[in-house]
């Protein structure tokens, strides 16, 4: 049904908050960071379901009808038993397989060294 994944647990595990601002520095970044890659997942499946649910719509009736709800049936009942996109994310990101950038920070660092580079240019003038 779908490429291999790994496998995450759907169950709820008591985690260390520490290591959640190590990459980030701030856990509520991490927290924000989370929440749209979560997002983000969340909307992939929903499109592959809704795909795939589309797959079985048809017009006709009769005894068809039921072996193709039970087969819908069937899809829906995988994607209910998967990961939720937040453990999902959180699994990605403890994993480091998330590329996480702030565009924010980016730019204050290239003010702080445009700053310095202006002092030392003054310094030696």
């Amino acid at each position: 049904m779908e490429e291999k994944k790994k496998r995450i647990s759907n169950t709820a595990i008591t985690r260390n908050t520490a290591e959640f601002s190590q990459q980030t520095d701030n856990i509520y970044e991490t927290v924000a960071m989370l929440t749209k890659r979560a997002n983000q997942i969340a909307a992939d499946e929903k499109r592959e379901l809704r795909k795939k649910i589309d797959e079985f719509a048809s017009h006709n009736e009769g005894m068809d009808d039921y072996y193709e709800n039970r087969e819908q049936v069937e899809v829906v009942r995988h994607y209910e038993q998967m990961p939720k996109p937040t453990l999902e994310a959180t699994e990605e990101y403890l994993d480091h397989d998330l590329y996480y950038r702030n565009p924010a920070k980016e730019d204050l660092q290239a003010k702080r060294i445009e700053q310095e580079l202006e002092e030392t240019i003054n310094a030696q003038n």
